[in-house]
């Protein structure tokens, strides 16, 4: 996997940097794939974040899907949540940089990024309902795209778990109860950033028989029904610890904001910020 280029930093035409720990204590592998970069904590077994480089005019939609998930030989396989980790319960390998987004260029490049994307470093355990928090949450990229086609239809997307040391533990791991999400975009010539938390953990208001079903010895932690948030870019990185670089500045959602609406939980994706002030 030598030839494997990465996230390019400069696919905007304004830097964007490879998320990276703040702290020079937290270890971390980078692992370039097709037009992605995955930031592996080797030690939480699953990606501290993930950048990849979307160019909408370019996107094949077509590309059929693999049927099964890899290790990535550059790390050992017990530095990675593999298939133990599923099988047998309720958890889906969620993918963190989604299926299609790098699945664009030539035809042999497209497929190759697709099946990068089936690497066990490029997942995390989500839960395996589908309702509207998650369905806002997996087309957040073909909205933006839609709202960048005047500038090239080009996005990079830095996707991960929120990894805290509270997770719930599960088979020897910790699984994370939030993801986040930042798109980076231009916007009238200039830089653009909204930032996003995808909210897996229980609602016991409303989950409360859920999660009491799943609080049983050897079964899953119990998981609620995916909440989708548009976040101040700034909580994101006091969320992960993850230098974002210049996407803070760049924020569209007025971080003045009251604290009780600082997160806006979207209902559709028409109730996203997209203009300063």
């Amino acid at each position: 996997m030598a030839d494997r280029a990465g996230y390019d930093e400069n696919f905007l035409g304004v830097p964007v940097p490879l998320p990276r720990p703040s702290s020079p204590d937290v270890a971390t592998v980078t692992l370039p794939y097709t037009h992605f970069t995955v930031v592996l904590r080797p030690d939480r077994r699953t990606a501290a974040a993930t950048a990849v480089c979307i160019d909408g005019r370019q996107l094949l939609e077509h590309v059929p899907r693999e049927n099964g998930w890899r290790f990535d030989p550059r790390v050992p396989e017990d530095r990675q949540m593999g298939d133990d980790i599923y099988a047998g319960n309720s958890l889906d390998k969620g993918h963190l940089v989604r299926r299609l987004d790098p699945v664009w260029g030539a035809a042999a490049e497209a497929g190759l990024a697709n099946a990068d994307t089936f690497h066990y470093t490029n997942a995390a355990p989500q839960a395996d309902v589908f309702n509207q928090g998650k369905e806002l949450w997996q087309g957040l990229e073909n909205y933006l795209l839609g709202n960048a086609a005047d500038f090239d239809r080009k996005l990079t997307v830095l996707t991960g778990p929120v990894l805290h040391d509270s997770d719930p533990p599960y088979r020897g791991v910790q699984v994370p109860l939030r993801f986040w999400k930042v798109a980076a975009f231009l916007q009238d010539g200039a830089l653009a950033a909204t930032a996003y938390v995808l909210d897996q953990s229980p609602d016991l208001s409303r989950d409360f028989e859920r999660a009491m079903a799943g609080a049983t010895p050897g079964a899953p932690p119990p998981l609620g029904a995916f909440r989708t948030f548009q976040v101040p870019v700034s909580d994101v990185v006091e969320l992960t610890s993850l230098d974002l670089g210049p996407l803070p500045d760049a924020d569209l959602m007025p971080v003045e904001r009251a604290p009780r609406e600082r997160w806006l939980r979207l209902a559709s994706h028409d109730d996203i910020v997209l203009g300063r002030g």
